[in-house]
């Protein structure tokens, strides 16, 4: 069985990012659509919530497969979450090994990274959801707001870039809540800042917005609740308006494609 192989250049080094079998046909498998999708991943997370949880999977057969077929015939969603511990997206979801194609970030950021791995997860394993996914008690944006607020504290030299673009969360939070003082505001930050990833994430990425305007992905905000298991649905209605209005800002990238490659 051939083996597709892609590799990253860099410099003199070469870094092997894929090395999966390629299926016997040539040809991705169906998948659900993002409907289905989003059907499936509510129900997943309810059984959770209930205690009902099916740990589909999860045994040697799958691991076989895992080591012979290739993830893009399987994996149903992409999903963007935080790094936090609290947050485990398959058991949340009640998934296993080649059902979710995940992303972890502190503050859930859709920064250059996160969105080359989400163009990888929607065009390359072809899931027809991306999720992203906050969650309530995130230190990430608890931190940012205390920053804005005036009660920042020294941060490693690396942390600050990887967070400023949750600042715009807060700060938009706090326009659309002047009522709201101090640190009350966190949990309208924290939604917020899932709304400012998918903004970051359509200004960027031309092969995002066509995708999802082409029908053959959906992407869906959600806050996960740390305490009670409970996965928050937001309305989808809200990432349609966010969509049109990065389309008609004429910063947004235009080439889905990267060139000279």
């Amino acid at each position: 069985m051939k083996r597709i192989i892609t590799v990253l250049v860099i410099g003199c080094c070469v870094l092997a990012l894929t090395a999966l079998p390629a299926a016997a046909s040539g040809k991705a498998a169906a998948k659900p659509s993002p409907d289905a999708t989003i059907a499936m991943l509510k129900a997943g997370n309810a059984r959770f919530v209930e205690g009902k949880a099916t740990h589909p999977h999860a045994n040697a057969a799958r691991l076989h497969q895992a080591g012979t077929e290739n993830q893009g015939n399987h994996a149903y969603a992409t999903v963007i979450t935080c790094s936090d511990s609290r947050v485990p997206v398959e058991i949340v979801f009640d998934a296993g090994v080649m059902d979710i194609f995940v992303i972890r970030v502190a503050g859930n950021v859709c920064d250059v990274d996160e969105r080359g791995s989400i163009e990888y997860g929607l065009a390359h394993v072809n899931t027809p959801v991306l999720v992203v996914l906050g969650h309530t008690q995130c230190g990430a944006v608890t931190a940012v707001t205390q920053a804005v607020l005036g009660h920042g504290h020294p941060l490693e030299a690396n942390i600050p870039p990887l967070v400023d673009n949750i600042e715009p969360a807060v700060r938009a939070a706090m326009a659309a809540h002047p009522d709201v003082k101090g640190k009350a505001i966190i949990p309208a930050a924290i939604e917020q800042n899932v709304w400012q990833g998918i903004d970051d994430l359509f200004m960027h990425s031309a092969a995002t917005r066509e995708i999802v305007k082409s029908g053959k992905a959906k992407v869906v905000g959600a806050i996960y609740d740390v305490g009670t298991g409970k996965v928050k649905w937001l309305p989808e209605s809200n990432v349609a308006e966010i969509l049109k209005k990065v389309e008609a800002n004429p910063k947004c990238a235009k080439e889905a494609m990267a060139g000279g490659h």
